[in-house]
């Protein structure tokens, strides 16, 4: 199986990983990569701020389009801080959460925004 690098960093232009903008050009060629049967290593080097919405974007949605093992079996991080390995394991475990049944978790939002 062939493993292709994406550098984070080269694709957002910066060490600032905040945009959800910045993180949908990530997921496209995640979901790419993934469509094509190749491994992926996603390297974060050089990435000095990292944020939930980019994640929730980046990698996040991809649990509405993969399993869950094809996931893990076909993408790996590389360079990441603790704190930002942390922040990534919460969004996926949310992403999983959600889109298992996302209009039951889109019907708790409201509830606790008190949104009808």
């Amino acid at each position: 199986m062939q493993e292709i690098i994406i550098s984070v960093f080269n694709i957002v232009g910066s060490s600032f990983c905040v945009d959800a903008d910045d993180g949908q050009k990530v997921y496209n060629l995640i979901k790419k990569a993934l469509y094509e049967g190749k491994k992926i290593k996603l390297s974060f080097q050089n990435v000095e701020i990292l944020t939930s919405a980019f994640l929730n974007t980046a990698i996040g949605q991809l649990y509405r389009d993969f399993s869950e093992g094809k996931i893990k079996g076909s993408l790996s991080v590389e360079n990441m801080l603790p704190e930002d390995k942390a922040l990534l394991k919460r969004v996926t475990a949310t992403a999983k959460l959600y889109y298992q049944d996302p209009e039951r978790m889109q019907t708790s939002i409201n509830d606790i925004l008190g949104e009808e």
